[in-house]
């Protein structure tokens, strides 16, 4: 980056802070151990100047820890405040690293508020570190497995994602590549889909620069995960197979393996992924048993016919980032409307969008070496 000084930095952002120490308090004080660390509790502080209506520079390119406690109705109102901060419309975290300590008060809330908060800041500019997310549950039954293979109780397992977590944000650096391999995965019909015809669009910007595989998950059968016991499932996740064979590991396994990035198309079924994209995230488990994805980038296409793209970004973001480890750059996606074919390429400004999604792309992937050569 080209200000090596906010690397050194770990911003702290910390909506609501109370004044009695709590449980989150404690586990970032664990976490921060030996990292230089700057606590932003005031919310006015996100603002230039406290001018609401011009967002700041102060956090591009610096590497930020978003910390909220939500109690136990699961609302944080300084939360709202960061939301209304970063869909302010300016990049106010290009080149940015972010991560996400969320803490709650009862069993509920944590990946909700996360995924919001996440979706918010990728559009911000924000990058996210392959599983950006700790979260502590008021009992912290989700860390009854992680203690055990940590050899602590539920609390030190917590304080120690979390310190792992913070590590990560400061040392993460993502390398682009001199011959990126991209893989676009998709399940539409070429007659007409909108996701296929801007993704068409955004082919034609890149594939001179990328190399570039496309599987259709929409031909023969594709077998949804069944849920097999655990040790069967890492048996062939071993040898790069699943037992229910099919395109996912004649196909797609090996795509994933070959893959630098991959690039989801996303028509919106309902306010959710199609059921072939669903199956292909789920059955990608077996691989997940023994390769972890921290140095592939996730990108996506996402057309919706009315509203409600944000929620299809924010299941690719927790399924695939938070939980399958891939990296995912600032404004990894784009998001159209299009409710009859041919539509959502006759948006106003749509040239533009697809420009500006083409470069993210290629900023993602090739060196800047490469990049130059366009």
């Amino acid at each position: 980056m080209e200000n090596g000084k906010k690397e050194k930095k770990l911003f702290v952002i910390y909506p609501q802070k109370r004044a009695e120490e709590g449980r989150l308090d404690q586990v970032l004080r664990a976490a921060l151990e030996g990292i230089s660390a700057q606590v932003v509790d005031s919310m006015e502080e996100l603002w230039e100047n406290g001018d609401h209506e011009n967002g700041t520079e102060r956090f591009q390119g610096g590497r930020l820890l978003f910390a909220v406690p939500l109690g136990k109705n699961g609302v944080n109102r300084g939360y709202y405040e960061i939301l209304a901060w970063l869909r302010c419309g300016k990049p106010v975290l290009k080149g940015a690293v972010a991560g996400f300590l969320i803490d709650a008060d009862s069993e509920l809330y944590t990946k909700a508020a996360a995924r919001e908060l996440a979706v918010a800041a990728n559009q911000a500019g924000a990058a996210l570190v392959g599983r950006p997310l700790v979260e502590g549950t008021a009992s912290l039954d989700n860390y009854i497995i992680q203690a055990a293979n940590m050899g602590t109780d539920r609390l030190g397992a917590y304080k120690k994602s979390a310190g792992i977590l913070a590590e990560q944000l400061m040392e993460f650096q993502w390398n682009p590549r001199k011959e990126p391999h991209l893989l676009v995965l998709h399940a539409s019909s070429h007659k007409t889909s909108n996701t296929l015809e801007v993704w068409n669009a955004v082919k034609e910007k890149i594939e001179d620069h990328v190399e570039i595989r496309e599987v259709s998950l929409r031909n023969g059968t594709l077998e949804d995960c069944s849920g097999c016991p655990y040790q069967m499932c890492l048996h062939f996740g071993e040898r790069g197979k699943c037992f229910y064979g099919g395109p996912i590991v004649e196909s797609v396994y090996p795509g994933i393996q070959w893959a630098d990035g991959i690039l989801l198309l996303c028509p919106n079924y309902n306010d959710a992924l199609s059921a072939n994209l669903t199956a292909f995230i789920n059955r990608l488990t077996a691989l997940f048993r023994t390769t972890r994805f921290y140095d592939k980038a996730l990108f996506a296409i996402i057309v919706s016919g009315y509203s409600g793209s944000d929620l299809i970004a924010g299941q690719l973001i927790t399924a695939l980032n938070m939980n399958k480890t891939f990296y995912l750059p600032g404004n990894f996606c784009i998001m159209e409307t299009g409710n009859s074919p041919g539509s959502a390429m006759k948006r106003d400004g749509i040239g533009d969008r697809i420009q500006a999604f083409a470069d993210t792309i290629l900023e993602t992937m090739r060196d800047g070496e490469n990049r130059k050569e366009r």
